[in-house]
């Protein structure tokens, strides 16, 4: 029975919203242009009505101004709230990180009422495996060279750039370590128009097949100038549908986090209208555990690019994981969600 059913036989609902910070260390430090972390701080929620239990899972963002307690207390600030549910939730909270964790909470509630799965719910086909790649943190050149060496044998990884004279090097040491995986990169913002100049040619032939946000979000009016020798993506400049309009002579490639998007809920609507816009989709992630991941992964299903690697880079994981097998992705047990 859905939620939508049980308000009907009912009337008003007030669910149940508790919600804390949990911390997971890392396997190794995790380093990108704008720093480093050794741990992944994450907010779980739960939302509940009876018997029936829903989770969801996110990460402040702090390029965005977002720490575990902003996070917490806008949550705190709609408890109580009547007859919650993910098209409500849309317009209490922003897109965002708080509002993701608890519009994933109420779709694992509806499929815990309902007896079905997400996917279903959401009339969405889902694959049984698909392709992820494996990120590569930044560091030095000799340094990337053997973390690529050790995840060779997987079929796509993704490095992280910073901006500087090093980053040629960076990927001409990771193509020799790892000759048969696919190449994407990530710059994190740290580009400026020179070197995307200077060294995408030199990328083109070094088979890299993807380059990620290579200028700030709101410096990225320069891509309609440039040649794009391979497809960009955009991800600090893309949250949700909103967004689409003005990177159409920009991008090839959208990004869609559900940290981002607020929620399954956007998500799933802003992959609508990346297609329909002509976009190719990358469904990516923050670090994270299997929890923030399962709704993720039903989009990959239909997605380009796949990068949901987070709890690959955790010192451990959630009981009932997310399978992850030689670069591919299964689908998440009914017991961690959906």
């Amino acid at each position: 029975m859905r939620l939508c059913d049980l308000r009907d036989l009912c009337g008003e609902i007030i669910l149940r919203i508790d919600a804390k910070e949990e911390i997971w260390p890392l396997k190794e430090p995790f380093r990108i242009s704008r720093g480093s972390r050794t741990e992944a701080r994450v907010v779980v929620v739960t939302v509940s009505e009876g018997e029936h239990i829903g989770r969801g899972e996110c990460v402040p963002i702090a390029r965005y101004n977002q720490t575990t307690a902003s996070v917490l207390a806008q949550i705190e600030g709609i408890k109580g709230e009547k007859n919650l549910d993910q098209q409500h939730l849309q317009k209490l909270l922003p897109a965002a990180a708080a509002r993701n964790a608890l519009d994933c909470a109420l779709w694992d509630l509806e499929a815990k009422h309902s007896g079905k799965r997400v996917w279903e719910l959401a009339d969405l086909s889902v694959v049984d495996q698909v392709e992820t790649s494996f990120t590569i943190s930044l560091d030095a050149p000799k340094r990337m060279s053997a973390a690529a060496k050790a995840a060779a044998s997987l079929p796509i990884l993704k490095l992280k750039l910073q901006g500087d004279d090093l980053d040629l090097a960076r990927v001409e040491t990771v193509r020799e370590a790892a000759p048969n995986a696919r190449l994407l990169i990530d710059a994190n913002e740290s580009w400026s128009p020179e070197r995307y100049r200077k060294i995408t040619p030199a990328l083109k032939e070094l088979g890299v097949e993807l380059i990620e946000q290579p200028f700030p979000a709101d410096a990225d009016d320069v891509l309609e100038t440039l040649d794009r020798p391979m497809p960009v993506c955009a991800d600090e400049s893309c949250h949700t549908t909103a967004d689409l309009p003005r990177l159409e002579n920009r991008y090839e490639v959208i990004n869609v986090k559900l940290d981002k998007t607020g929620g399954l809920t956007e998500a799933l609507r802003l992959c609508e209208g990346a297609r329909e816009s002509g976009f190719k989709l990358l469904i990516g992630c923050m670090v994270c555990t299997s929890l923030g991941i399962a709704p993720a992964r039903l989009l990959a299903s239909f997605a380009d690019y796949v990068d949901l690697d987070g709890p690959l880079l955790l010192a451990s994981d959630r009981e009932r994981p997310v399978p992850y097998k030689n670069g591919r992705i299964g689908i998440p047990p009914r017991e961690l969600w959906g």
